[in-house]
């Protein structure tokens, strides 16, 4: 699937909701043809932004590259796809595959037997060849695959990241139901936050909205913490043209602050770990403070943050913390736009604010309002009488 200009269609997958975040950071890093899908945004690039895509993006899971599409409506029809390839552009007879698939089809009921059936077109290409064959390894493989059947379609990709590009690499200890990482970032970048007011989340748990703003302030990229992604296994890495990209000079200043607290003794120990892991520690401020006691700065800022709900918290005790994070929010919050993420309808009630802005994002599988309250100063109508 490559183009006569040297470039490929690549397929960046992410979460529900972020789509649009993505496509933006990829219109940032120079890719072409552009195209949003579901859970996921497609577009046009060559091998340097295969590895930018994987160090730069803060909204994507993983970045594939497709290799091979057919049409199969049967295991036997499929096996004859995969056949299609020769395997040994890729790899060698004796080293490591993995493969993962989805499929949303009729007459594929059963992504693991998909799986089953792609391995064993590619093993039986290798030992009729050779008399030998690659083994299948999950862990750290020298080759991950991608297989995506829709209907009848097939595609095969090369995974060029490897594991989830949520895994930036700087959490060492996290709380119970910790924020996914490109969560985080999607929901600060969908904020529309500037960089340059504060940042702010006081119930911060293991801290990783607080580091994702961190490396979105100071523009440091998500993957530079990570030891290996797929592609360096890949036959055609190039190593300089890693080095130069992983070695650019991205960061700039910022001139606001980033504020975290949280009640717990033993998050906030947590998120110090991580934020110490990160190299960011000079770069965010931890305080132990419940909510109830905290006082932002005066300067207008950003609040986004994440409380505790359902899982984390019994049912007959969310009333009163979401009742307590409207009454500070008005009486405390002046001037500030504050984000809060919830999966419950009953949760966002008890705040007793009207929301500016909602959207719906999946946090794991439950479905989540991320929504927004634009504290005014003075009264609310106020605000258009100088308009």
């Amino acid at each position: 699937m490559k183009t006569d200009s040297g470039k490929f269609r690549l397929i960046a997958k992410t979460f529900q909701g972020l789509e649009e975040v993505l496509f933006q950071e990829l219109e940032q890093l120079g890719a072409e043809e552009i195209r949003i899908l579901k859970r996921a945004v497609s577009f046009v690039g060559d091998k340097s932004l295969i590895y930018k895509a994987n160090l730069h993006l803060r909204t994507a899971t993983r970045v594939l590259k497709p290799i091979h599409k057919f049409t199969a409506k049967d295991t036997d029809e499929l096996y004859k796809g995969i056949q299609e390839i020769d395997w040994s552009e890729y790899i060698t007879n004796r080293e490591t595959i993995a493969i993962d698939s989805t499929v949303s089809s009729e007459d594929f009921k059963h992504s693991k037997f998909v799986t089953y059936r792609v391995k064993d077109a590619i093993v039986d290409q290798f030992f009729d060849k050779t008399g030998d064959r690659p083994n299948v390894r999950v862990v750290n493989p020298t080759l991950r695959l991608n297989i995506h059947i829709d209907r009848n379609t097939c595609t095969v990709s090369l995974d060029s990241s490897g594991e989830s590009l949520h895994k930036r690499g700087y959490r060492i200890a996290e709380t119970a139901a910790p924020l996914n990482e490109v969560m985080a970032a999607g929901m600060i970048l969908l904020s529309g936050w500037d960089k340059k007011m504060n940042f702010i989340d006081p119930m911060c748990g293991s801290g990783t909205l607080l580091i994702e703003a961190a490396l979105i302030a100071y523009n440091i990229p998500p993957g530079l913490y990570r030891k290996e992604f797929s592609f360096q296994k890949w036959k055609d890495y190039d190593e300089d043209m890693w080095e130069d990209i992983y070695n650019e000079e991205t960061e700039v200043d910022f001139d606001g602050k980033i504020f975290g607290s949280d009640i717990s003794d033993k998050a906030m120990e947590i998120a110090e770990a991580n934020i110490r892991n990160a190299g960011l520690r000079r770069k965010i401020d931890l305080k132990i403070t419940p909510f109830q006691q905290f006082v932002p700065p005066a300067e207008k800022g950003l609040m986004i943050t994440n409380p505790p709900y359902g899982e984390r918290l019994k049912v007959k005790d969310l009333e009163g913390l979401y009742s307590m994070i409207g009454e500070r929010l008005k009486h405390n919050f002046a001037g500030y736009d504050a984000w809060i993420l919830s999966y419950s309808e009953e949760c966002f009630h008890s705040i007793g604010l009207r929301p500016s802005r909602k959207i719906t994002l999946f946090n794991g599988p439950l479905e989540c309002k991320f929504q927004k309250y634009s504290m005014f100063d003075g009264k609310k109508s106020d605000k258009y009488k100088n308009d």
